[in-house]
């Protein structure tokens, strides 16, 4: 029998195309979403409308589906606004996975894939950031990751869990072909944004600091495809399934590549110029941040398949150009 996942915040960007890998794979899932920043449309199997600090709603839910495991994506993600409402983000992002775990324990359901991120590291000490790399985050938002981690080896530790977190670099591209990619409101992301800015959908591209010391003067991420991302959850729940306690893992290519590199490899994917002006720095941008993921290359097997910034682009171009929500 097909081992049965609740994906917790499936209907964002990231969680949906989890969710259709893990279908494509032979699981069966559904989604529990409030649809504060996600989309009915994007959600995979059934879709249970709620919030995840409702821990009596997803008690109810985990025992009635009889879940095996649950993927958890719900969070607030917003950098910036993080600085501005913390509470808002401790609220959600701690309480939330709190409430979950107390749900997951009262309905016997014990094993869960977390999505982490790379900004618990804070200001970078070396490069490529590895997982033992010091925990300094800089912002409320990684704060609150770096919490829920902490909250997260106890459970493992202590109650019982089996636990995975996976520390994402930056997310990127589309899954065109299930219909699955990049909408927020606001877009924050960079390759969307020159997208759209190409596209003559938003105004032209800000580039926040051309003066780093990097190869051309912007700064340099680690660019990495949802459907690579969606690969390592799937690696990462099928082994604790067999009975791995779980463990930390960073998820990137070890690549990294600048602004203007990503402004470029979309005026070739889309043979059109993307507008841009140069931009103040933003307080709080280390010039470069990409992976070191050795461990999970060694321990799970898995690989980035998609290493090229033009392969990234071409998915989200595609999805881009025709968006279904």
């Amino acid at each position: 029998m097909a081992p049965k996942i609740l994906i917790v915040g499936g209907a964002g960007y990231i969680g949906s195309c989890c969710a259709a890998t893990l279908k494509d794979s032979g699981f069966e899932v559904a989604t529990y979403d409030d649809l504060s920043t996600g989309y009915a449309e994007a959600a995979q199997g059934d879709l249970i409308v709620g919030d995840i600090r409702d821990r009596g709603r997803l008690q109810a839910v985990l025992q009635a589906g009889h879940f095996d495991a649950v993927m958890h994506f719900a969070a607030k993600s917003l950098v910036g606004e993080s600085t501005t409402h913390p509470l808002r983000y401790y609220d959600v992002n701690v309480g939330g996975t709190a409430a979950l775990l107390d749900a997951m324990a009262s309905a016997d359901v014990r094993c869960l894939v977390f999505s982490s991120t790379c900004a618990i590291y804070g200001e970078p000490h070396y490069l490529g950031l590895d997982e033992d790399h010091p925990k300094a985050p800089v912002s409320p938002y990684g704060d609150s990751k770096q919490m829920v981690e902490r909250v997260l080896a106890a459970a493992r530790d202590r109650e019982g869990f089996r636990v995975t977190c996976l520390r994402y670099f930056n997310a990127a591209g589309a899954l065109p072909d299930h219909g699955l990619g990049e909408s927020h409101l606001p877009e924050t992301h960079l390759i969307p944004l020159a997208l759209h800015a190409a596209l003559g959908q938003r105004p032209a591209l800000a580039l926040y600091g051309s003066d780093y010391d990097t190869r051309d003067g912007t700064c340099i991420r680690d660019y990495i495809h949802v459907h690579d991302l969606a690969s390592a959850h799937l690696l990462a729940m099928q082994r604790m399934l067999d009975g791995d306690p779980g463990d930390a893992y960073n998820v990137g290519t070890g690549l990294g590549t600048t602004v203007l590199e990503v402004i470029a490899s979309v005026e070739r994917v889309l043979g059109k110029p993307v507008p841009h002006h140069p931009a103040p720095r933003r307080e709080g941008d280390p010039p470069a941040l990409y992976a070191k993921a050795d461990k999970i290359r060694l321990s799970l097997g898995w690989q980035a398949r998609y290493t090229s910034i033009d392969d990234i682009v071409e998915t989200a171009a595609a999805w881009a150009c025709k968006p279904r929500y």
